[in-house]
């Protein structure tokens, strides 16, 4: 042990990413003026002026694996249990394995010792731990040779470790402006806020109008998702276990370590919610295996800005941080500065990633005769990891990855709870919008713990930079006969799909709101008829319509519902349908341009397109079926003057899709609201004369 920590520990430098550190406060306090003010912002400039002297940890001397020889002997590292006490067990190398390249090969090794003894042989979460031979680091625990004694174990050569840090690093990560500390100090905040505003923005981790502002202005320095990741939501009751996994060898054969990825623990999932989880992991070839919540033992999450954190702790990687949770935790291999090499295995074998870094406390350990596994709960953020690669995962402590914070508020009418979720998501544009929809879906069934039938009311915002004027709006509302959020989530789904396959540039999501209203039962209704107030009438000029519906076994209501006909309007009989919202009409030349039009479209174009579809809550009188018979040219035509006159009306009259609506007269639909989700379509017809 003594040899462990005597080499690899030094004094901590005061300026060791002081003005990280510094940055990352001011950022901070930059969006979140609104919680700051006077005494706060003083005992905040003092933490990060004194910043304590903490253990550094420097590369060690290594054992190339050129060097590595049958019956050597060598020391492993890890710590066990929640003392934290670092725990040792003695290694023999039994050979190495591969006749390839040096970059395919890994150490064959044996582990024995009193600990290996306390946990029948190696454990599911140690790996990365590193392994000492002769003083010099040789590699980490990898992976247990499958068909035998879990004693039986590979090493990743920490040759094939080290090119990690020095891979190619593109993805989103927050930068920092220049710090001026004095103005800083000097500056006071004006604004006023309530404590429940205080807790509130500290628990979800969502800024101010004021901070929205601010964060405009200072786009071109700072990346917009990036804004939010230095936040402080609760809960660290968080639990995976990173697993090492069974892999193979045989006397007779030379045992073939195939590529392990760590085993995802997730944590605040009921059982549906874990069951969709996995249906959205598994095109990742991913799946959640171990949840655990020892709370009483988890630290509070946060964000530690210049953790101590060195070869042999337990670490953790997370794609979703705060009350659910889904990552895995390892062993540190190696520590060079705020560099951090650990697993001796991939996480998801995605490359340069954006990922965060957490550190963990392990809680103990359950062993079988085929398997067991070392348990830890992910703690505070402390930094990024940048690569997963075959050997192993690096990153970076105390700089911060760009993350989506998510919040959700959940109300259910029949149980009476009102429930708020709050979590940060890692952003990788491939996992984003199926682990939102994993977390929108678990709020929704954790809370209404039901898949009997309901109706879900559902409001959302989503403020990106590729949206027009930075944020998408839309409330619809949602009916399922079972698991009313299977459906729920769909839009939510759509929309970040097109954000995050923008074809022109990287989008920037700076977070995301939903409040989700869910009534137990059928909250649906049929349009029975609609009688215009005249049948004869002129282009432009308003009718009103005498709309019946039946809601689902309720009395009938009877609606007005005014209709403009367009100024265009040709004389003779205008048929009209009056449907649904979520339906769209059999004789739809839009579905037909649609298909035209889908590969010129920008993102804002398709955003647009998804924010003007109907609600499905919403009754839409709109022109119905050409009663004429069309040739295909005259077909065409129709739809390419369709086409124009769209883009016409939308130039001319700057529609805007987020809530403006065209000029009086100018859309052939009208759509009207009301408190039920519309299930079918009626038709209507009308006169129209000349002026």
């Amino acid at each position: 042990m003594h040899k462990l920590t005597g080499h690899l520990r030094r004094p901590h430098a005061l300026t060791r990413n002081l003005s990280s550190c510094f940055a990352y406060g001011l950022h901070s306090l930059r969006f979140h003026s609104k919680l700051i003010r006077k005494s706060a912002m003083a005992g905040i400039l003092s933490m990060l002026l004194s910043a304590a002297s903490s253990a550094a940890f420097a590369m060690p001397e290594i054992m190339p694996l050129s060097e590595v020889m049958p019956g050597m002997s060598g020391t492993a590292y890890t710590v066990m249990d929640a003392s934290g006490e670092m725990r040792s067990f003695q290694v023999d190398v039994v050979g190495i394995n591969g006749t390839g390249r040096d970059d395919s090969k890994m150490i064959m090794a044996r582990a024995y010792g009193p600990l290996i003894d306390e946990t029948d042989g190696v454990l599911q979460g140690m790996s990365g731990s590193p392994v000492y031979i002769e003083d010099r680091l040789v590699g980490a625990l990898s992976i247990v040779i499958k068909d035998t004694s879990r004693r039986n174990f590979f090493i990743m050569p920490i040759e094939r470790m080290l090119p990690l840090w020095d891979m190619p690093d593109t993805k989103g990560k927050i930068q920092f402006p220049t710090i001026d500390l004095k103005k800083i100090a000097e500056e006071k905040v004006e604004q006023e806020v309530t404590e429940e505003e205080v807790e509130e923005a500290d628990r979800l981790d969502i800024p101010s109008d004021a901070a929205v502002s601010a964060r405009e202005k200072e786009k071109t320095q700072e990346t917009a998702a990036g804004t939010e990741a230095e936040a402080n939501l609760q809960d660290g009751k968080t639990a995976s276990a990173a697993a090492v996994g069974a892999e193979t060898a045989s006397k007779e054969q030379q045992p073939k370590a195939q590529e392990e990825m760590a085993s995802f623990g997730f944590s605040g999932f009921h059982d549906a919610g874990l069951s969709f989880l996995n249906k959205k992991l598994a095109p990742f070839g991913l799946q959640g295996k171990y949840q655990t919540d020892f709370s009483a033992t988890s630290p509070a999450g946060g964000t530690t800005y210049q953790a101590d954190i060195g070869p042999g702790d337990a670490v953790g990687v997370a794609l979703i941080y705060g009350d659910f949770y889904v990552g895995a935790t390892g062993t540190v291999t190696a520590v060079d500065g705020n560099r951090l090499l650990a697993f001796g295995h991939p996480f998801m074998h995605n490359g340069n990633v954006n990922y965060l870094m957490t550190d963990a406390s392990v809680i103990g350990s359950v062993q079988s005769e085929l398997t067991g596994m070392k348990i830890a709960n992910g703690g505070n953020i402390i930094g990024r990891i940048n690569q997963d690669r075959a050997s192993g995962v690096a990153g970076i402590v105390g700089t911060f990855p760009e993350v989506v914070p998510m919040r959700v508020n959940v109300k259910d009418t029949a149980l009476n709870r009102d429930e708020s979720y709050g979590v940060r998501i890692a952003y990788n544009e491939n996992m984003l919008t199926s682990l939102s929809a994993a977390v929108l879906y678990a709020a929704i069934s954790n809370t209404s713990d039901t898949q009997d039938e309901s109706t879900a009311t559902v409001k959302f915002s989503i403020r990106t930079d590729a949206a027009n004027g930075g944020i998408l709006k839309r409330t619809n509302m949602f009916y399922s006969p079972t698991d009313v959020g299977q459906v729920a989530i769909l839009e939510m789904a759509e929309m970040l799909n097109v954000i995050c396959t923008n074809t022109d540039a990287a989008s920037s999501i700076l977070d995301m709101q939903f409040d989700v209203t869910v009534d137990s039962g059928r909250n649906t209704a049929s349009l029975v008829s609609a009688v215009p107030d005249k049948m004869k009438v002129k282009p432009g000029e308003t009718v009103n319509f005498k709309t019946t519906i039946k809601p689902y076994r309720k009395e009938k209501e009877v609606l007005t519902i005014p209709y403009t006909v367009p100024k265009t309007q040709k004389k003779g009989t205008m048929n009209l349908d009056l449907r649904g919202g979520g339906f769209i009409p059999v004789n739809q030349l839009a579905m037909m341009q649609a298909a035209d039009m889908e590969k010129t479209q920008t993102t804002r174009d398709k955003l647009r397109n998804l924010l003007a579809l109907g609600k499905n809550n919403e009754i839409i009188i709109a022109p119905g079926a050409v009663t004429e018979v069309m040739s295909e040219a005259e077909q065409k035509k129709a739809i390419r003057e369709a086409v124009e006159a769209s883009k016409r009306q939308t130039e001319e009259h700057h529609v805007n899709l987020l809530g403006a609506t065209p000029a009086e007269g100018q859309s052939p639909e009208k759509k009207f609201e009301t408190n039920y989700i519309i299930d079918n379509v009626i038709h209507a017809t009308l006169q129209v004369e000349n002026d």
